[in-house]
């Protein structure tokens, strides 16, 4: 008997006790699910016949599916007539209940069971009489689980108005044969699906117990006429036996198709499908394409997006020319940011069809983007500050579309990475839709993000509230090298941070060398002189030192230990949030990352704080986080399954509930109001 059986034997039977402890007798007086047995069907002179078995749950009880799921147990049958006549008893789709970090597949409303039955033609059916059964189940409330049982005698229905409903709600069985197989701990399953076939909220429901972990999110992508879905095996479970997996494939509206699959050949996974546990399918493409244009314009004024405000400013300046120079910087401007967003939205598929699992922001979780990140802010601080002269940063140079594409073009990479409102559902989406759409969101979202610029260009009336340009654009300019040299400074602390203080000197002594390359280079322009070929050999020894010494100096990242938080925040793993939902307590979850300014502002304003921390311990709340600072694919896949693309992200769960998605820019009481939440003894 596999381990994972036991488990759950050990569960029901754990629950069977406890009732038994409360109520004080082995079954209730009366019964909280009410059962009636009826005659539905007689066909070929009797020997063929369909009993349904009716249930009525009092108001806050729920009865089981065949396979209960996590905890409880199925219906149990004991006819007067021979058990082999009784064919495997019919149930409608059942939906799914969350109680204590355990999935149970229950009904709450009335519902019936069918029976068919087949009489063989030499059966004596006087001798026998009556049809009647024993029937046992359990009936629950989300605190108390009750076994109850009932001797049902048959009586005809025939004529009923319900009969029509029973029969309705039965799931029909597939007409083709699905297919299953076993690969890295997972159970993949193809189910014959028609591609022009809607889907709402899908959800596999599987009768053969004890295979797969419930509560987990399936992942259902289409492969043609084939669904395929990708399912933990449940821990511990022996698979090697199964020969055949049967389930029920459920929407959200009630309705589904009872399946049989064996043992074959699965398809790759083709175009994944948003499910419930993301919170319902795909909105509409323009409604996502509105969230990617306003999610991009409110970059403009997010925390992340502050270091390279000076850009954009100097850009503004460059606007309050004539009107043919306003339109082709808000037009270069603006094809920048949107090449940049694509082409990072581009590389971000194309990792992840390969099978990376990374999400938005990729690129800064790599600690060789973050020196050529911080390389470049060197160069646009001494650019900025008058130290030397390079045409393409030149952002204040006269009748240049190129500095405004450039400006475009770095503003988006820089600040694309943190997610705000309205973005982050738009990036969600995008990496589960189709190639061209998802794309179309990602220039959607640089759009979104140059609007501001693409507008001054092509409205006098907002350039006429613009500074004349002048001599001061220059002061101005020399001003704005301080935002960026502190941007170079955050850049320094986030190396050490993601590589070690080691790694982060040798960065600083390439940076060194760079510098020194860039005054002698200014120098020799102010003399008229040619001065690049100076810039490469003085620098050429610094990028060779950095080229070895750099790889050499990078630290591995540590196993997840306690991170930094004056709430004793647990690291986050799916085990250990399975434990802490499972604990009666709530959980506060949140995933953040060094080099995101949002995240570490939220910090600030609203987590890490003494009212918060007391606010939690008063209420039992387990906090617990996600450093994706560096790559973490556990941490990807789970930003995925809750259709986030990128940090920050928020979930509060309640005792016993799925989470929570809050805000990605937290208020400063938002979270001691969330713990002050009113709740029962047990959920404390």
């Amino acid at each position: 008997m596999p381990a994972g059986f036991r488990l759950n034997a050990l569960i029901r039977l754990f629950l069977a006790t406890l009732a038994l402890a409360f109520v004080g007798a082995p079954l209730a007086a009366k019964n909280n699910i009410a059962a009636e047995l009826l005659l539905v069907e007689d066909a070929n002179g009797g020997q063929q016949q369909t009993y349904a078995i009716h249930f009525t749950p009092d108001p806050g009880w729920h009865g089981y599916w065949s396979n209960p799921g996590d905890a409880g147990y199925g219906m149990e049958l004991e006819w007067s007539w021979p058990q082999d006549w009784f064919g495997e008893p019919q149930y409608p789709v059942p939906h799914r209940l969350l109680l204590q970090g355990l999935m149970n597949h229950v009904y709450e409303d009335d519902y019936a069971v069918l029976i068919p039955v087949t009489v063989p033609a030499t059966a004596a059916l006087d001798d026998l009489g009556p049809v009647t059964v024993k029937a046992r189940w359990l009936a629950c409330t989300d605190k108390i689980c009750v076994p109850e049982e009932a001797v049902l005698a048959a009586r005809p229905a025939l004529g009923d108005k319900r009969l029509g409903q029973w029969r309705a709600a039965i799931p029909p069985m597939l007409d083709r044969t699905a297919s299953f197989a076993i690969a890295d701990g997972k159970l993949r399953l193809g189910i014959p699906f028609p591609a022009t076939g809607k889907l709402a909220g899908p959800h596999i429901f599987f009768g053969t117990p004890d295979l797969v972990q419930y509560a987990k999110p399936q992942r259902l992508s289409r492969s043609g006429d084939m669904l395929v879905a990708e399912i933990p095996l449940m821990e511990f479970s022996d698979p090697n036996g199964v020969e055949q997996v049967s389930g029920i494939f459920a929407m959200e509206d009630g309705n589904g198709v009872r399946f049989i699959a064996e043992r074959g050949e699965v398809p790759a996974n083709g175009q994944p499908i948003i499910t419930n546990s993301i919170e319902g399918a795909t909105p509409p493409l323009w409604m996502l394409l509105a969230a990617a244009l306003a999610g991009g314009l409110l970059l403009n004024i997010m925390p992340c997006v502050f270091p390279i405000l000076s850009l954009k400013a100097l850009s503004l300046a460059r606007a309050g020319e004539s009107e043919a120079e306003a339109r082709r910087e808000g037009i270069a401007y603006t094809l920048g940011a949107m090449l940049a967003c694509t082409a990072l939205g581009a590389l971000l598929l194309v990792l992840r069809a390969g099978g990376e699992q990374i999400g938005w922001a990729f690129q800064l979780q790599e600690p060789g983007v973050v020196v050529g990140l911080l390389v470049l802010a060197v160069l646009i601080t001494a650019n900025f500050a008058g130290v030397f002269e390079l045409p393409s940063l030149s952002f204040t140079r006269d009748g240049e579309p190129a500095s405004a594409f450039t400006t475009g073009l770095l503003a988006a990479f820089v600040a694309t990475p943190c997610t705000g409102p309205f973005m982050a559902a738009a990036l969600g989406a995008a990496l589960l839709l189709p190639v061209v759409p998802a794309l179309l969101l990602f220039a959607t979202l640089g759009l979104g993000l140059a609007l501001p610029f693409l507008l001054i260009g092509f409205l006098p009336a907002l350039r006429k509230r613009l500074p004349r340009p002048g001599p001061w654009m220059e002061t101005f300019r020399r001003a704005m090298a301080i935002p960026m040299a502190l941007t170079a400074l955050a850049l320094v602390w986030l190396l050490s941070r993601m590589g070690g203080k080691g790694f982060a000197l040798m960065a600083l002594v390439v940076i060194a060398g760079l510098v020194i390359a860039l005054v002698v280079v200014g120098k020799l322009q102010k003399r008229g002189k040619l001065a690049w070929p100076a810039f490469a050999l003085i620098a050429a020894p610094f990028l060779i030192f950095g080229a070895f010494a750099l790889p050499a100096s990078l630290e591995e990242p540590e196993p997840k230990g306690m991170p930094e938080s004056i709430l004793a925040a647990q690291p986050y793993s799916a085990e250990a949030l399975a434990e802490a939902r499972a604990s009666g307590k709530p959980v506060f979850l949140w995933f953040t990352a060094d080099w995101c300014l949002t995240c570490k502002v939220n910090e600030g304003v609203a987590i890490e704080r003494e009212a918060t921390k007391a606010a939690f311990e008063k209420a039992g709340v387990i906090p617990m986080v996600g450093d994706w600072t560096r790559r973490d694919e556990e941490i990807a896949r789970f930003l995925n399954e809750q259709g986030a693309a990128g940090v920050p992200l928020y979930l509060w769960y309640e005792p016993g509930q799925e989470g929570e998605q809050l805000p990605q820019v937290l208020t400063p009481d938002m979270l001691t109001e969330l713990a002050a939440r009113p709740r029962s003894d047990s959920a404390q």
